[in-house]
Protein backbone atom coordinates (compact mmCIF):
# COMPACT_ATOMS: atom_id res chain seq x y z
CA UNK A 1 0.00 0.00 0.00
CA UNK A 2 1.55 3.56 -1.12
CA UNK A 3 0.59 6.53 0.98
CA UNK A 4 1.09 9.85 -0.10
CA UNK A 5 3.48 11.74 2.46
CA UNK A 6 1.63 15.35 3.07
CA UNK A 7 3.58 18.45 4.30
CA UNK A 8 1.13 19.72 7.25
CA UNK A 9 3.96 22.17 8.80
CA UNK A 10 3.22 24.16 5.40
CA UNK A 11 0.42 26.76 5.98
CA UNK A 12 -1.60 28.77 3.00
CA UNK A 13 -2.62 32.19 3.13
CA UNK A 14 -6.07 32.75 3.88
CA UNK A 15 -8.15 33.59 0.97
CA UNK A 16 -8.83 37.51 1.39
CA UNK A 17 -12.32 38.67 3.16
CA UNK A 18 -13.67 40.31 -0.45
CA UNK A 19 -14.08 36.44 -1.05
CA UNK A 20 -16.09 35.39 1.86
CA UNK A 21 -20.03 35.88 1.27
CA UNK A 22 -21.52 39.11 2.89
CA UNK A 23 -24.41 36.40 4.56
CA UNK A 24 -21.67 35.05 6.77
CA UNK A 25 -19.77 38.24 7.73
CA UNK A 26 -22.83 39.34 8.89
CA UNK A 27 -24.03 36.19 10.79
CA UNK A 28 -20.78 36.05 12.62
CA UNK A 29 -20.55 39.65 13.08
CA UNK A 30 -24.28 39.56 14.62
CA UNK A 31 -24.09 36.26 15.77
CA UNK A 32 -24.81 35.77 19.91
CA UNK A 33 -21.17 34.42 20.13
CA UNK A 34 -19.41 37.51 18.66
CA UNK A 35 -17.56 38.73 21.60
CA UNK A 36 -19.90 42.20 22.24
CA UNK A 37 -21.92 41.02 25.42
CA UNK A 38 -24.85 41.71 24.05
CA UNK A 39 -26.50 38.89 26.12
CA UNK A 40 -26.01 41.76 29.49
CA UNK A 41 -28.07 44.23 28.31
CA UNK A 42 -31.90 44.00 28.35
CA UNK A 43 -31.95 47.44 26.77
CA UNK A 44 -34.66 48.54 29.87
CA UNK A 45 -36.99 45.62 28.95
CA UNK A 46 -36.18 44.24 32.42
CA UNK A 47 -38.41 47.05 34.33
CA UNK A 48 -41.04 46.67 31.77
CA UNK A 49 -41.14 42.99 32.69
CA UNK A 50 -40.45 43.49 36.14
CA UNK A 51 -43.46 46.22 36.20
CA UNK A 52 -46.12 43.70 34.47
CA UNK A 53 -45.95 45.46 30.90
CA UNK A 54 -44.55 42.38 29.05
CA UNK A 55 -45.32 39.31 30.26
CA UNK A 56 -46.53 37.45 27.39
CA UNK A 57 -45.17 36.78 23.99
CA UNK A 58 -47.84 38.96 22.26
CA UNK A 59 -46.80 41.99 24.62
CA UNK A 60 -43.22 40.98 23.88
CA UNK A 61 -44.01 41.18 20.22
CA UNK A 62 -45.35 44.56 20.22
CA UNK A 63 -43.35 45.91 22.46
CA UNK A 64 -40.14 45.12 20.16
CA UNK A 65 -42.49 45.89 16.99
CA UNK A 66 -42.82 49.88 18.37
CA UNK A 67 -38.75 49.56 19.07
CA UNK A 68 -38.15 48.44 15.70
CA UNK A 69 -40.92 50.57 13.38
CA UNK A 70 -40.28 54.01 15.89
CA UNK A 71 -38.08 53.81 18.69
CA UNK A 72 -34.23 52.99 19.26
CA UNK A 73 -34.27 50.36 16.46
CA UNK A 74 -35.34 52.86 14.12
CA UNK A 75 -32.72 55.50 15.02
CA UNK A 76 -30.04 52.74 14.89
CA UNK A 77 -30.85 51.49 11.66
CA UNK A 78 -30.80 55.47 10.57
CA UNK A 79 -27.46 55.84 12.11
CA UNK A 80 -26.18 52.66 10.95
CA UNK A 81 -26.99 53.99 7.48
CA UNK A 82 -25.16 57.27 7.68
CA UNK A 83 -21.95 55.34 8.86
CA UNK A 84 -21.89 53.47 6.17
CA UNK A 85 -21.79 55.83 3.58
CA UNK A 86 -19.40 57.97 5.41
CA UNK A 87 -16.99 54.89 5.71
CA UNK A 88 -18.12 53.92 1.92
CA UNK A 89 -16.79 58.02 0.90
CA UNK A 90 -13.96 57.63 3.24
CA UNK A 91 -15.12 60.63 5.01
CA UNK A 92 -13.98 60.52 8.81
CA UNK A 93 -15.39 64.06 9.36
CA UNK A 94 -19.17 62.79 8.55
CA UNK A 95 -18.13 59.30 10.48
CA UNK A 96 -17.26 60.93 13.64
CA UNK A 97 -20.55 63.16 13.77
CA UNK A 98 -22.50 59.71 13.22
CA UNK A 99 -20.89 58.34 16.25
CA UNK A 100 -21.80 61.72 18.56
CA UNK A 101 -24.91 62.44 17.27
CA UNK A 102 -25.46 57.81 18.13
CA UNK A 103 -24.03 59.13 21.58
CA UNK A 104 -27.01 61.92 21.75
CA UNK A 105 -29.62 60.12 20.67
CA UNK A 106 -29.14 57.50 23.86
CA UNK A 107 -31.71 59.03 26.35
CA UNK A 108 -30.47 58.02 29.24
CA UNK A 109 -26.99 56.62 31.09
CA UNK A 110 -27.27 53.13 30.78
CA UNK A 111 -28.27 53.21 27.20
CA UNK A 112 -25.33 55.24 26.60
CA UNK A 113 -23.23 52.70 28.18
CA UNK A 114 -25.01 49.88 26.25
CA UNK A 115 -24.63 51.40 22.85
CA UNK A 116 -20.95 52.45 23.68
CA UNK A 117 -19.62 49.76 25.32
CA UNK A 118 -21.24 47.47 22.26
CA UNK A 119 -19.54 49.19 19.95
CA UNK A 120 -16.23 49.57 21.68
CA UNK A 121 -16.45 45.95 21.58
CA UNK A 122 -17.78 45.13 18.34
CA UNK A 123 -14.48 47.54 16.70
CA UNK A 124 -12.42 45.46 18.89
CA UNK A 125 -13.17 41.78 17.91
CA UNK A 126 -13.55 42.62 14.41
CA UNK A 127 -10.00 44.33 14.26
CA UNK A 128 -9.22 40.83 15.54
CA UNK A 129 -10.38 39.21 12.12
CA UNK A 130 -11.62 41.75 9.82
CA UNK A 131 -9.21 44.64 10.56
CA UNK A 132 -9.36 47.76 8.08
CA UNK A 133 -7.94 51.09 7.86
CA UNK A 134 -11.82 53.03 8.69
CA UNK A 135 -12.16 50.79 11.72
CA UNK A 136 -9.16 51.25 13.00
CA UNK A 137 -9.26 55.14 13.17
CA UNK A 138 -12.52 54.56 14.13
CA UNK A 139 -11.60 52.74 16.94
CA UNK A 140 -9.38 55.31 18.08
CA UNK A 141 -12.37 57.79 19.37
CA UNK A 142 -13.75 56.14 22.46
CA UNK A 143 -17.51 55.73 22.77
CA UNK A 144 -18.34 54.52 19.55
CA UNK A 145 -21.69 53.65 19.50
CA UNK A 146 -23.14 49.79 18.08
CA UNK A 147 -24.52 50.47 15.17
CA UNK A 148 -22.35 52.92 13.61
CA UNK A 149 -19.51 50.69 14.54
CA UNK A 150 -21.27 47.68 12.53
CA UNK A 151 -22.17 50.25 9.80
CA UNK A 152 -18.63 51.50 9.39
CA UNK A 153 -17.15 47.73 9.72
CA UNK A 154 -19.64 46.39 6.82
CA UNK A 155 -18.86 49.32 4.64
CA UNK A 156 -14.92 48.45 4.81
CA UNK A 157 -15.48 45.03 3.55
CA UNK A 158 -18.01 45.86 0.89
CA UNK A 159 -20.95 44.48 2.41
CA UNK A 160 -24.10 46.22 1.00
CA UNK A 161 -26.52 48.56 3.39
CA UNK A 162 -29.67 46.84 2.96
CA UNK A 163 -28.12 43.28 3.82
CA UNK A 164 -26.06 45.20 6.96
CA UNK A 165 -29.49 46.59 7.89
CA UNK A 166 -31.51 43.55 7.81
CA UNK A 167 -29.20 41.42 9.79
CA UNK A 168 -28.81 43.98 12.55
CA UNK A 169 -32.76 44.70 13.12
CA UNK A 170 -32.80 40.95 13.32
CA UNK A 171 -29.79 41.28 15.82
CA UNK A 172 -31.48 43.25 17.98
CA UNK A 173 -34.91 41.75 17.85
CA UNK A 174 -33.32 38.82 19.12
CA UNK A 175 -31.03 40.14 21.62
CA UNK A 176 -34.67 41.03 22.96
CA UNK A 177 -36.46 37.94 22.82
CA UNK A 178 -33.69 36.28 24.69
CA UNK A 179 -34.08 38.65 27.49
CA UNK A 180 -37.43 37.72 27.68
CA UNK A 181 -36.84 33.60 26.62
CA UNK A 182 -34.82 34.03 30.51
CA UNK A 183 -37.02 37.17 32.27
CA UNK A 184 -40.96 36.31 32.07
CA UNK A 185 -39.89 33.05 31.42
CA UNK A 186 -41.09 32.29 27.90
CA UNK A 187 -40.37 29.22 26.21
CA UNK A 188 -37.72 28.93 23.93
CA UNK A 189 -40.60 27.95 21.01
CA UNK A 190 -42.65 30.65 22.03
CA UNK A 191 -39.68 33.29 21.58
CA UNK A 192 -39.07 31.80 18.52
CA UNK A 193 -42.40 32.84 17.40
CA UNK A 194 -41.49 36.13 18.62
CA UNK A 195 -38.79 36.59 16.15
CA UNK A 196 -40.07 34.57 13.11
CA UNK A 197 -43.35 37.45 13.29
CA UNK A 198 -40.89 40.25 13.47
CA UNK A 199 -38.83 39.35 10.80
CA UNK A 200 -40.91 40.54 8.30
CA UNK A 201 -41.16 44.06 9.98
CA UNK A 202 -37.68 44.24 10.25
CA UNK A 203 -36.70 43.49 6.57
CA UNK A 204 -39.48 46.28 5.99
CA UNK A 205 -38.24 48.50 8.07
CA UNK A 206 -34.40 48.19 6.57
CA UNK A 207 -35.48 49.03 3.17
CA UNK A 208 -37.71 51.96 4.59
CA UNK A 209 -33.85 52.50 6.37
CA UNK A 210 -31.56 52.39 3.46
CA UNK A 211 -33.88 55.12 1.82
CA UNK A 212 -34.59 57.76 4.36
CA UNK A 213 -32.72 60.63 5.24
CA UNK A 214 -31.21 61.72 8.52
CA UNK A 215 -34.09 64.32 8.62
CA UNK A 216 -36.24 61.12 9.93
CA UNK A 217 -33.96 60.10 12.67
CA UNK A 218 -36.92 60.25 15.58
CA UNK A 219 -37.76 58.37 18.25
CA UNK A 220 -41.46 57.74 20.15
CA UNK A 221 -40.91 54.68 22.21
CA UNK A 222 -41.62 56.71 25.19
CA UNK A 223 -42.94 53.67 27.24
CA UNK A 224 -39.40 51.91 26.84
CA UNK A 225 -37.03 55.20 27.17
CA UNK A 226 -38.88 55.60 30.71
CA UNK A 227 -38.23 52.05 30.98
CA UNK A 228 -34.64 52.45 30.68
CA UNK A 229 -34.35 55.37 32.98
CA UNK A 230 -36.53 53.47 35.74
CA UNK A 231 -34.18 50.34 35.01
CA UNK A 232 -31.17 52.31 36.73
CA UNK A 233 -32.85 52.72 40.24
CA UNK A 234 -34.50 49.28 39.92
CA UNK A 235 -33.80 47.09 43.38
CA UNK A 236 -33.09 43.45 41.62
CA UNK A 237 -30.88 43.39 38.28
CA UNK A 238 -30.06 40.53 36.38
CA UNK A 239 -29.10 42.81 33.11
CA UNK A 240 -27.03 46.63 33.07
CA UNK A 241 -29.52 47.82 31.21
Amino acid sequence: MKFTVVDVGAKAEPPPVSTVPHSVLLSTWLSPGFPVGAFSYSHGLETAIASGEVTTADQLADWIAFLVERGSGWCDALLLAQAWRAAVADDMVRLLDAAELARAMAVSGERQLETTALGDAFLKAAAAGWPSATTERLAGTAGVAYPVAVGATAAAHGVPLAATLAAYLNAFAANLVSVAVRLVPLGQSAGLAVLARLQPLGAAIALLAEAAPLDALGNAAIRSDIAAMRHEVLYSRVFRS
